[in-house]
């Protein structure tokens, strides 16, 4: 993934420096997108849910920022607040899946969740009257998280 997260940003970083050769704010804008490359590293190297967490909260911050790097235009600025709404539910889903992870398995780092995943695969949890899953309840909030972030279908304005 950083091979991945690495090309496309550089390949991205040089098509922007031309495309925005003209504009008078190209460094501001270059700097969004770079900011944008850090948060994706931390992204993709973190080792825990927390550090995916901030990444994931960067990534959101950073599209807000592109989105309406010409806030003089009032569409940038209505799509960017659209953008952060979405970005809000989905965070609200993924921080319910954090929470959950740390409850049931008293840790967020990857490496104890999984190790720990198999020994939970039995157990149940009480939601609302119902038994259910601890994994199958994470896993849909994780995913739904996600959803909400890449605004896929359902999530989305």
């Amino acid at each position: 993934m950083l091979l991945v997260v690495l090309t496309v940003s550089t390949l991205v970083h040089l098509y922007s420096t031309e495309y925005m050769s003209e504009d008078p704010h190209t460094t501001r804008f270059i700097s969004y997108l770079s900011l944008f490359t850090f948060f994706m590293l931390l992204l993709v190297t973190s080792s825990n849910f927390v550090s995916l967490f901030l990444g994931w909260e960067g990534v959101g911050l950073c599209s807000y920022l592109l989105i309406s790097f010409w806030f003089t235009r009032i569409q940038a600025n209505k799509a960017a607040i659209k953008a952060m709404v979405v970005n809000r539910v989905s965070d609200l889903f993924f921080t319910i899946g954090i929470l959950l992870v740390f409850y049931t398995f008293q840790s967020v780092e990857f490496s104890t969740v999984f190790g720990l995943a198999p020994f939970f695969i039995n157990t149940t949890i009480v939601i609302c009257g119902y038994a259910v899953s601890p994994i199958a309840v994470i896993t849909l909030m994780l995913f739904l998280g996600a959803m909400g972030k890449s605004a896929q279908i359902g999530l989305h304005t």
